[in-house]
């Protein structure tokens, strides 16, 4: 989504597609939501994606003000977490509908779905969402935290 300029009226569709577009936007901000906060080099080893990949979509979303960066200078090397904002925050109850709508889609129209996708997927909403689906398709319920601390969910 390369338009930067929005002093025109916009569609608000477009706009949003500007905003989440990237192949890894949404997954990056479940990610933050779901930890916390993340740091870069330990995303990399999470996600299958390039370094450039992960720096890019990082950058558009703090641009387009989703996520914030945080320099912690009291430590050697300083370190750098990545934050959700408010507007970020905002935007979760809708990634998770998309999220659940998707699995359904998928589910019913019989396309393979990543079991890696429920990974982060645990918290009781996803369960009582799509319980069926993880049963009939024999993914694991139990928690898989690849390494990082789990923010709580309400």
């Amino acid at each position: 989504m390369a338009r930067t300029d929005f002093s025109q009226p916009t569609n608000p569709y477009h706009y949003a597609l500007h905003c989440l577009g990237g192949k890894w936007k949404m997954t990056i901000l479940h990610e933050i939501y779901t930890y916390g906060t993340i740091h870069f080099n330990q995303t990399l080893k999470v996600l299958p994606l390039s370094e450039k990949v992960l720096s890019q979509q990082l950058k558009e979303l703090i641009r387009d003000g989703l996520v914030k960066r945080i320099v912690i200078s009291d430590t050697f090397p300083p370190a750098t977490d990545y934050v959700l904002t408010e507007e970020g925050e905002q935007l979760i109850p809708a990634l998770d509908l998309l999220y659940i709508w998707s699995i359904r889609q998928m589910d019913a129209r019989k396309l393979p779905i990543d079991v890696d996708a429920f990974a982060v997927h645990q918290s009781e909403k996803y369960l009582e969402a799509l319980g069926d689906v993880m049963a009939a398709n024999g993914f694991i319920h139990e928690r898989q935290d690849r390494g990082r601390n789990k923010k709580s969910e309400p």
